[in-house]
């Protein structure tokens, strides 16, 4: 029964997309078509990796300093082993809390990604609609990294196109 009604859904979509004037256009290839777009990738890795490399940095000095006390373990006092499990706890909290700074959704690399990838983005989907408008397109297909576009005529795709447009 599942079948048929997800059946019955394809069909009637596929339908209505039939009756539309649709086009495909392949968003990876546009960006890399753009010089500030690979510009602004090649700034965001270097800066990841001199991140990764200040946050292993800051993991290496944890595991330093849990194997210092490992070794010193069984020569301290009950209070020494337990502040010394507390600040290697901290610093590991520490460390974290860094690597979340850099790496995470309100971190220094995503604004930075932000600040340089957003306004490329919004010029290339202004040029896909302006495009899309001037064809009288009423739906855009993005086919970049999309397993369910199983099949396209190449007549459909106007990658080409739109990244001449954007260049004008």
């Amino acid at each position: 029964m599942k079948r048929l009604l997800f059946l019955a859904a394809f069909v009637l979509s596929a339908t209505a997309l039939s009756a539309q004037n649709c086009i495909v256009v392949n968003s990876e290839k546009i960006f890399k078509s753009i010089d500030a777009y690979n510009t602004a990738i090649r700034t965001l890795d270097n800066m990841a990796e001199i991140y990764q490399k200040q946050v292993d940095e800051k993991f290496e000095e944890v595991e330093n300093y849990y194997n210092t006390y490992m070794a010193q373990k069984a020569s301290l006092p009950a209070s020494t082993r337990q502040a010394r499990e507390n600040a290697i706890l901290d610093l590991e909290r520490q460390a974290n809390e860094y690597q979340q700074s850099l790496f995470g959704q309100e971190g220094s690399l995503m604004k930075k990604r932000v600040e340089l990838i957003e306004p490329i983005q919004k010029q290339v989907f202004a040029v896909i609609e302006a495009y899309a408008k001037r064809i009288g397109a009423t739906v855009v297909i993005d086919s970049s990294n999309n397993p369910t576009l199983l099949y396209t005529d190449p007549a459909a795709d106007h990658t080409q196109q739109v990244i001449a447009a954007l260049r004008k």
